[in-house]
């Protein structure tokens, strides 16, 4: 992995002044919407069961994978969507678009360094869509299935549930060009940022992740990928032909089993630096951070560094 591509942060970090608003400086309009489950054809609403086959361990204490009758019960929900549509936004063209998953962490962030960007120039108008999960977290939830599951079915559900009722809440016409579109996360919403352009690069090319949630997590298991998302860079990544994507990485040094060995595939810092390493041997443009002393899904690094992230991702969008 070449320097350019490997940047260490921290142990201090201060955010970015980006985050500045500052008066004069046009600020995007930001909205929302509520959707039920109930009207979902991909994700009508699991919750997960506590029971003897739920609270099985392995040796480091993570939860082991269980079949879906086994770990989740059905039960709906209601999700929200926030909106973002920046004042600069041509509205006689589609619209470039980032979707962030755990879309309520974003509130206090996207909308305020967007405004920033946009306004010097840095990255072109876009609309933020920031998509709540389902709830619920890792095996047996709904948030597991859809950020966890190594597959396009997460992607299907932004694609045709989430983006008609944007375009129709916001009156915008989003892009389909997928080097027009950007997803990104933390944790296991990071995974699925990736997930979404690995299985639709046809959709989503520029993807943003802090403190991927690369290791073993899926659940229910899958036997074309039994470690989960750890595949992806033990076997996935090397094994396929490069994509044409665009990924920004960060890990924190104390992030989640950072003492655990590579057996327990459940080591965040080492699936993080393995992910970077394939992306570079199979000659991806690629960014990853280290963060020295930087946690798991650490706000003060992700204040560092959103600014920069999201212009380095979008750079080279438009022939700019």
């Amino acid at each position: 992995m070449s320097e350019a591509a490997h940047a260490v942060i921290g142990p201090e970090f201060e955010t970015a002044p980006e985050y500045a608003i500052e008066p004069e400086r046009p600020r995007g309009a930001v909205g929302a919407f509520v959707m039920d489950s109930r009207d979902s054809a991909i994700y009508p609403g699991i919750r997960r069961l506590e029971n003897d086959v739920t609270r099985r361990r392995d040796a480091w204490g993570n939860r082991i994978a269980a079949e879906a009758h086994e770990q989740s019960a059905a039960d709906p929900y209601l999700r929200t969507v926030w909106t973002y549509v920046p004042a600069q936004l041509a509205k006689d063209a589609p619209a470039p678009l980032i979707v962030a998953q755990d879309g309520r962490l974003y509130l206090n962030h996207l909308p305020r360094v967007l405004d920033t960007l946009i306004a010097e120039g840095r990255i072109p108008p876009m609309v933020a869509v920031m998509v709540e999960s389902g709830g619920g977290d890792a095996q047996g939830s709904e948030r597991g299935l859809e950020y966890d599951t190594l597959s396009g079915v997460y992607a299907d559900f932004i694609e045709t549930e989430v983006l008609p009722r944007v375009s129709e809440a916001t009156g915008v016409a989003l892009s389909d060009d997928p080097d027009g579109r950007a997803t990104m996360g933390v944790s296991s919403g990071a995974a699925c940022a990736f997930t979404m352009a690995w299985f639709r690069p046809d959709r989503w090319r520029r993807v943003l992740c802090w403190s991927g949630t690369f290791v073993n997590q899926a659940s229910p298991p899958d036997p074309a990928t039994p470690r989960g998302a750890w595949e992806y860079h033990a076997r996935l990544i090397p094994a396929a032909p490069r994509k044409p994507l665009r990924v920004w990485l960060e890990v924190g040094e104390k992030d989640l089993h950072h003492e655990d060995p590579e057996e327990s595939w459940h080591n965040w810092p080492l699936a993080n630096r393995r992910m970077a390493q394939a992306l570079a041997a199979k000659g991806y443009e690629h960014r990853f951070t280290f963060s020295l002393g930087g946690r798991h899904g650490d706000l003060r690094v992700l204040e560092a560094t959103l600014p920069s992230a999201l212009e380095w991702a979008w750079a080279g969008y438009g022939g700019g």
